[in-house]
């Protein structure tokens, strides 16, 4: 019993200095998306990622990973679509897609999947008009963080108008970042896929789909 009062006071000094030291963003639960549409939300349909090695002047033979997708407006107006496609890997590594990506590479992948109307995230960043016949078809890319992928994480924002302004939980005030600015969380798609190989035949791994999920982000 003596030894017991001393070390449960040791583990609450402990869980005191780790609790404080945290980030208040990091430590703050976000919310969850509503369960029940607040807000327009287009309708996006995706294929599973996969690997393209490119022969890349000035670079050399170089492996990207690719994401061809389709998005279309079946709401009542039209729609500002700004995609936003984030990778995030095992090591907790966000990689933005389509960052500095050669015009070749993006050549190759739309030879490769045969799609003439097929258009880069920048250049799909529109208007996108209502109806089955006004869909978009799309390709986000990004070069491949490491040989050996594991699981991994895609994270697509501008697919609904849905977000919340964070605010405090104790005095209801905004929640500002570093420079002073109000948090904001938006409704996103998370993607989850597996990869049970290693760095010896990347480009013969199985890629496996986790459930897909909506997020705050």
């Amino acid at each position: 019993m003596r030894l017991f009062r001393p070390i449960a006071l040791l583990s609450f000094c402990l869980a005191v200095l780790v609790l404080g030291s945290a980030d208040p963003l990091l430590a703050r639960k976000y919310p969850e998306p509503s369960s029940f549409p607040i807000s327009w939300e287009l309708k996006f349909k995706h294929a599973v990622p996969k690997r393209v090695v490119v022969d890349v002047p000035g670079s050399g033979p170089t492996a990207y990973w690719y994401m061809t997708y389709t998005v279309t407006n079946l709401t009542d107006s039209e729609q500002t679509f700004l995609p936003s496609f984030e990778m995030v890997t095992n090591e907790g590594k966000v990689i933005n897609s389509d960052q500095a990506i050669p015009a070749k590479v993006f050549q190759t992948i739309k030879s490769a999947e045969g799609s003439k109307f097929l258009e880069s995230s920048r250049k799909i960043a529109g208007t996108i008009h209502i109806g089955e016949d006004q869909a978009r078809d799309g390709v986000a890319i990004w070069e491949e963080p490491e040989a050996r992928m594991g699981t991994f994480n895609i994270f697509i924002g501008g697919l609904c108008g849905e977000y919340v302004e964070l605010k405090d939980d104790d005095d209801n005030k905004p929640v500002v970042d570093d420079q002073g600015k109000q948090v904001i969380v938006r409704k996103a798609l998370q993607l989850t896929y597996v990869i049970y190989g290693d760095e010896v035949a990347p480009d013969k791994d199985l890629v496996h789909a986790k459930p897909e999920m909506w997020v705050m982000r």
